[in-house]
């Protein structure tokens, strides 16, 4: 079966402390988490980001929504971690790759934030929710690219 991922990039005038600020402290992501609320209840995202570490999205009254933990971290450079939506019944299986995956390449002047979410072929209407994710993510890159560029 063909894996179905979300790949996009980001150019960003900053450098990648700055982006690694704008996907990690809970001023920033408050802010871009809000995007994958999608007119249900507004959520924002806990964890220290250490590896092994729980990752929270949780509601304004304090519900986990989604639930996972970091997967892979190379500080200013690499954070994968898994989403697990808590009213899933039955969640599929992951590999290593899958997950949210931030990547970080510093240039001269600017850091290239490339991000991965899935593999969404293991979801039943795995395509949907790759195309949902996507447009979601349309949004989300510009609001941390604003706050790289601004803090």
């Amino acid at each position: 079966m063909e894996k179905l991922f979300v790949d996009q990039s980001v150019e960003i005038n900053a450098p990648a402390s700055k982006v690694w600020d704008a996907i990690t402290k809970s001023e920033s992501t408050d802010r871009w988490a809000l995007e994958f609320s999608s007119g249900g209840p507004e959520f924002h995202i806990e964890s220290d980001w250490q590896l092994g570490s729980p990752v929270y999205w949780k509601g304004q009254d304090g519900t986990v929504i989604v639930e996972g933990n970091v997967t892979a971290l190379e500080p200013g450079q690499l954070l994968r971690f898994m989403v697990f939506d808590v009213r899933m019944k039955v969640r599929p299986k992951v590999t290593d790759e899958d997950g949210i995956t931030f990547k970080l390449t510093e240039e001269p002047g600017k850091t290239i934030l490339r991000i991965l979410q899935g593999d969404f072929s293991a979801m039943e209407n795995g395509k949907f929710y790759r195309d949902a994710s996507a447009e979601i993510w349309d949004r989300v890159l510009p609001k941390i690219k604003a706050y790289a560029e601004n803090n």
